[in-house]
């Protein structure tokens, strides 16, 4: 798994009149992108764990819960009880981030943590040995269709060298202005799990969108081995 790309694609790009139909039309993607934003931690306001229990029964993709909220310690559960399969939480309002990731997999789920663009990738080293997957923010979290942020490159460089210097590999998952167009570039700096809101929802075809961005971050597993 960590030597392929994965697609997340997230629903909040996603037509919610047809959501049925817009998860079948991705069902060629790796996970679905569940953005979880409570209009505190974020400037926005999305979805809860009702509307979870929705999408699990309209796909058989594993959902991948990204909790952009204040409170993750208070309220994860209630996105493990409603079937998220992994849980991703921020490192910014987590605090007791290894009880979170102790329960997440004592439930059998996979635990992730999520960092914005502008916190330093060294906030995770006494977590990193416990991760499933680390989701690197490449614009500050909140909406759908933001620009790309340079810097990120440096952190996944960061990121990469922090998991060497640990002898771990979790997933590395980069979110927020993902396309065909730099897709290669990320996954060279170190991401193997893209997620794509409007690059893939926007798309005339779907899962060619999904197909799109698989094989343009697959050249840049190549460029890694140059």
């Amino acid at each position: 798994m960590l030597n392929d790309v994965l697609i997340s694609p997230s629903i909040l790009a996603a037509d919610f009149l047809h959501l049925e139909d817009e998860l079948a039309s991705v069902s060629n993607a790796d996970f679905i992108h569940y953005d979880v934003m409570d209009g505190d931690f974020v400037p926005n306001i999305s979805f809860g764990p009702g509307i979870l229990r929705t999408v699990k029964r309209g796909t058989d993709l594993p959902v991948d819960v990204h909790m952009m909220v204040s409170n993750p310690d208070e309220v994860f559960r209630d996105y493990l009880d409603a079937g998220a399969d992994v849980l991703t939480f921020h490192a910014e309002t987590a605090k007791h981030a290894h009880r979170i990731v102790d329960e997440i997999h004592k439930r059998g789920r996979r635990a992730a943590v999520a960092i914005n663009p502008g916190t330093a990738v060294s906030s995770l080293e006494a977590i990193i040995d416990y991760l499933d997957m680390v989701l690197v923010m490449s614009v500050n979290p909140g909406f759908s269709g933001q620009k790309f942020i340079e810097h990120t490159y440096n952190q996944l460089t960061q990121l990469t060298k922090l998991c060497r210097s640990h002898s771990v590999r979790p997933m590395i998952e980069i979110d927020g202005g993902i396309s065909p167009k730099n897709a290669a570039q990320v996954v060279a700096a170190g991401a193997n799990v893209l997620v794509g809101g409007s690059a893939v929802f926007d798309a005339p075809d779907h899962a060619q969108a999904v197909e799109d961005m698989r094989r343009c971050g697959l050249m840049g597993m190549e460029l890694r081995r140059l």
